[in-house]
């Protein structure tokens, strides 16, 4: 969700000099439709025979009768029609099962209501507040901040994707940064690493974790174990590399990956503190505040609760509910209306924030339908599996281990292609799902594999307006801020390629 950002008067001079730019994930995304409905016409059609949970039986494959698309028609349709999707026959809508094609319009409308969430959230400032509040309190220890808010940062990435929201805090953090005697480098990778590292180890991250396990067939709370473990030493490592380049940088100004232009800067945000008010927060807005980010989070616990299928595990309490977007929906609706109340705000108010609230996730609805059409085009076209039997024939032979790290390795071009975390979940899992069970992996390690690759490339993609938004509002160059981070680029995906691989040895 888009957070309104600070005006910057001027950016880093790395960052005006214009080039080769890719076309948005919108365009990409439609261009790759048209171009699967022209392969509809050349690439054989074929089946394969499905089991009842919907995984494909291996050498199974035969060929059908050719049905090519049209490519004009179905190519402007298929948007539209992979968010219908096929209604099933107890009157049900799923994702994939048995090898048919269902419809995302839940997924859609599940991420317009978290839009309207996160809105009326961001509206109370209680999420602000509590920054804010964080940082008052730490003054003077400023250099516990780091472990701290990069540990808070964490938490919104893996519970809710945190990204956009973050860029209302970087003048705020990076200027109490810099009174301490560290760098904007310092404060720009506080809450960037802190968010994306988040993001990486998603745990009930409703637009990674959630949109993928609906696509790839498998529930948000399996392969919870190992993400949790990436979440946890990926933060730990985050958290090292972030502190020991910062603590270097107190030392030793000069040590400043910003060189000459650090003063300019350091200036800058010096002067941008003289000009903050000071806003005086009344002890019972102080504890509305409180009680506003106990309801937020509380609305994540409660999907934890509904969506883990706890008799599978052997727990009688809490009771199962095999909740899914339908009824995630209905209780982030709920939650929302319930922080409205509690912030006492009006009914225009409320509603304003709603609407704008998911007006700023519109798009990643958007997305999600153009990405549904490629596997509309596909599966109408009978291509699916005669792609799916091409990459059993690539992988026959690949243990485990080295499939699931093929994976990884291939989502991370892919994410270069499709930045969109929902775009290429809902692109890739309805091909990548299935093709785990020739290799004898569960889904939910290609999910994981997903996660991880796509949140490792979003941390220094040049297409992420996080990442470009955050260094133009801390006055770091692009080219500074890939040789500070591609160290710990490394470490993170050693990281994430070793728990894919313990979760294959171990399952």
């Amino acid at each position: 969700m888009a957070a309104a950002t600070p005006a910057i008067d001027a950016a880093p001079e790395e960052e005006k000099k214009r080039g080769f730019r890719l076309p948005s994930a919108y365009t990409i995304l439609f261009m790759l439709i048209v171009v699967v409905a022209a392969l509809t016409w050349v690439v054989p059609a074929g089946r394969y025979q499905y089991n009842e949970d919907g995984t494909p039986i291996p050498g199974s494959y035969h060929r059908v009768e050719q049905t090519p698309a049209r490519i004009l028609v179905d190519s402007l349709e298929a948007p539209i029609n992979g968010l219908y999707g096929i209604e099933g026959a107890d009157g049900s809508i799923s994702y994939y099962n048995s090898g048919e094609l269902f419809g995302a319009i839940d997924v859609a409308l599940f991420i317009l209501v978290i839009g309207g969430f996160l809105g009326v959230t961001m509206k109370t400032g209680a999420i602000q507040s509590g920054i804010a509040g964080l940082v008052a309190r730490l003054k003077g220890r400023e250099r516990l901040l780091i472990p701290i808010l990069m540990v808070v940062f964490a938490l919104g990435g893996t519970s809710y994707g945190m990204a956009e929201e973050s860029l209302a805090f970087y003048v705020l953090v990076i200027t109490v940064m810099v009174a301490a005697g560290y760098d904007s480098l310092t404060g720009a990778a506080l809450i960037l690493l802190g968010c994306g590292i988040g993001v990486i180890g998603s745990t009930v991250n409703p637009f990674a974790t959630g949109i993928a396990s609906g696509f790839a067939g498998t529930g948000i709370n399996d392969g919870l174990i190992g993400r949790v473990v990436i979440l946890v030493a990926g933060s730990a490592i985050g958290i090292w590399y972030v502190m020991r380049y910062a603590t270097k940088v107190q030392k030793n100004p000069e040590a400043s990956m910003l060189g000459g232009s650090r003063a300019e800067v350091d200036e800058y945000f010096r002067h941008a503190a003289d000009q903050a008010p000071e806003e005086a927060s009344p002890r019972t807005r102080r504890n509305v505040s409180a009680l506003v980010l106990l309801i937020f989070f509380l609305a994540f616990v409660v999907m934890i609760i509904g969506v883990v299928p706890w008799e599978d595990l052997g727990i009688s309490f809490p009771k199962t509910r095999w909740w899914w977007f339908p009824e995630m929906t209905a209780s982030f609706l709920l939650f929302s209306i319930i922080i409205g109340f509690v912030a006492r705000m009006g009914e225009t108010e409320f509603t304003d924030s709603f609407v704008n609230g998911a007006r700023d996730l519109l798009g990643v609805a958007l997305i999600i339908g153009i990405a549904r059409g490629v596997t509309v085009i596909m599966t109408n076209g009978q291509i699916t599996d005669t792609v799916l039997n091409a990459a059993e024939q690539a992988v026959s032979g690949l243990g485990g281990v080295a499939f699931i790290n093929l994976m990884y390795l291939l989502f991370l071009p892919l994410s270069f292609l499709i930045p969109s975390s929902s775009g290429l979940a809902t692109v890739a899992m309805p091909i990548m799902a299935p093709l785990a069970s020739f290799a004898q992996v569960a889904p939910e390690l290609v999910v994981t594999a997903y996660q991880t690759g796509n949140g490792l490339v979003n941390l220094f993609t040049p297409t992420s307006a996080v990442v470009m938004g955050g260094l133009a509002i801390a006055r770091v160059g692009y080219g500074t801020w890939l040789k500070f981070v591609w160290p710990l680029l490394v470490l993170l995906a050693i990281l994430s390629m070793l728990v894919l691989s313990l979760g294959v040895v171990l399952k």
